[in-house]
C-alpha cells in the first residue's frame, strides 16, 4: 500500500515518512500542496496525509479538489492548529481523521490503520488463511472467529510468503528481500523479532507455535496442512 505525505518541515516530512515506511506501506513525499496534487493524479496513492498549513496550496484545498475526482480515498489531517472550527472545516471538506501535532508514531500508524480498514471492501479476492485465520491484507487485519487483531502490511507480506511456500522451509534471506528489500547484516534480530509479534498476534499459544515454526539453522515454514 502506498502512502502520500504532503508536509512542508523537511524534519517532521522525513520522520513522518521513516514512521511510515517502518510498518511496510511504501510512501510518497509531497514538500506542498501543489506537488501533492501532481503526486495523487499521477501515483494514485491508497491514502493521504495532509498538513493544513503549506506553500503553494494548503492542506484543505488540497483535500477539496482530491473529493471532487475521488470520494473514497482515506485522507488524514495533520496540523499544529487545535481550534475546534479547524478541525470542524477539515472533516466538512471530507476527511477521514484530524491529528493534532505532536503527535507520537503509534497514534499515527493507528489511524492511519484504521482510516484504511474503513475504506476496504469486506472481501477481497486478495484474501488467504493459515490454519482457520483469515487474512485480509486489504483491510490490514487477520481474523479468527470472532477475534481481530491488526497487522502492519510487512506482517502480511511475511504471511504470503510462508502461504505461497507452505511446507518448504523459508530462509532468512528469502524474508528479507521480499519483505524488507534490503540487505541485513547475518547476525541482526529484526526478522526473529517481527516473527515473535506476529505469533503473538496469530498463534493460539506463541510458546508452541503451529503456523509459523522454526526452522533451525535456515528460517521459518508453515506446513501444507495449515492451509485453509
Amino acid at each position: 500500500m502506498t502512502i502520500l505525505v504532503a508536509e512542508d518541515d523537511p524534519l517532521t516530512l522525513d520522520a513522518l515518512s521513516t514512521c511510515i515506511e517502518s510498518d511496510g506501506f511504501q510512501v510518497l513525499r509531497a514538500k506542498d500542496g501543489r506537488e501533492a496534487i501532481d503526486l495523487w493524479r499521477n501515483a494514485k496513492p491508497d491514502l493521504l496525509c495532509l498538513d493544513v498549513m503549506m506553500p503553494m496550496v494548503d492542506g484543505y484545498e488540497v483535500c477539496r479538489r482530491v473529493r471532487a475526482g475521488d470520494r473514497t480515498i482515506p485522507i488524514l489531517f495533520l496540523s499544529a492548529k487545535n481550534q475546534e472550527v479547524d478541525v470542524v472545516v477539515g472533516l466538512d471538506l471530507g476527511a477521514d481523521d484530524f491529528i493534532r501535532k505532536p503527535f507520537t508514531r503509534n497514534e499515527v500508524m493507528a489511524r492511519i490503520r484504521a482510516a484504511l480498514r474503513r475504506s476496504a471492501p469486506r472481501e477481497t479476492g486478495d484474501n488467504f488463511r493459515l490454519s482457520g485465520v483469515t487474512i485480509r491484507p486489504r483491510a490490514l487485519l487477520a481474523e479468527r472467529g470472532n477475534d481481530i487483531v491488526e497487522l502492519t502490511p510487512r506482517e502480511i507480506s511475511m504471511l504470503r510468503l510462508l502461504h505461497t511456500n507452505a511446507g518448504e522451509a523459508v530462509t532468512r534471506d528469502a524474508f528479507l528481500d521480499a519483505c524488507w528489500g534490503m540487505d541485513y547484516y547475518p547476525d541482526s534480530r529484526t526478522l526473529d523479532q517481527h516473527i515473535s509479534q506476529l505469533r503473538k498476534k496469530i498463534e493460539i499459544d506463541p510458546s508452541c507455535p503451529q503456523i509459523i515454526q522454526t526452522v533451525r539453522g535456515v528460517g521459518y515454514r508453515t506446513d501444507s496442512n495449515q492451509l485453509g
